[in-house]
């Protein structure tokens, strides 16, 4: 074993590692709330190739800091862009972001959208009770939203 070795093996961790991290701080805030929002299934796959490319710079002597970085910014570019679009076309953002959807109204479950979105009965009620209701017929509607949360909007509430 070649002490030497592992230690400038470790010493390249920490500073390339360092380095990747400050860089994906910085790029995170330069392309502004949305990258760190609750996010939908788009956003969760950018999340996840962005925490693959970051092992990958940290670990893998074959990727320079600079290629890692370089692959940070062309997938952010892409979040960003694809983002962007969406933000301004409602044909891109149904490709990207899944609509709203029904679970229950009227103080009625939807079964067949619960099966759909395979959504058990006992989260519908754990979200009523996180929104200080206690049965489903003081509700108007419960709506599972495109990142995932469900909304539950009170009789009292005024429709919109």
């Amino acid at each position: 074993m070649n002490l030497s070795a592992d230690w400038s093996d470790l010493l390249r961790v920490v500073v390339v590692g360092s380095c990747a991290y400050l860089a994906l701080v910085v790029l995170l805030r330069g392309y502004g709330k949305r990258t760190l929002s609750k996010i939908n299934a788009f956003d969760f796959v950018v999340t996840i190739a962005l925490g693959s490319i970051l092992a990958t710079i940290l670990l893998s002597k074959s990727v320079s800091l600079l290629e890692g970085v370089t692959a940070l910014v062309v997938l952010m570019s892409w979040q960003f862009a694809f983002s962007w679009l969406a933000a301004r076309s409602s044909r891109v953002r149904k490709i990207i972001a899944s609509e709203p959807r029904l679970l229950a109204h009227d103080g009625e479950l939807l079964t067949s959208a619960l099966r759909d979105e395979r959504i058990a009965a006992d989260e519908v009620m754990q979200a009523l009770r996180n929104h200080g209701f206690q049965r489903l017929h003081e509700v108007r509607c419960v709506v599972l939203e495109p990142d995932g949360t469900l909304s539950v909007i009170g009789r009292d509430t005024p429709a919109a």
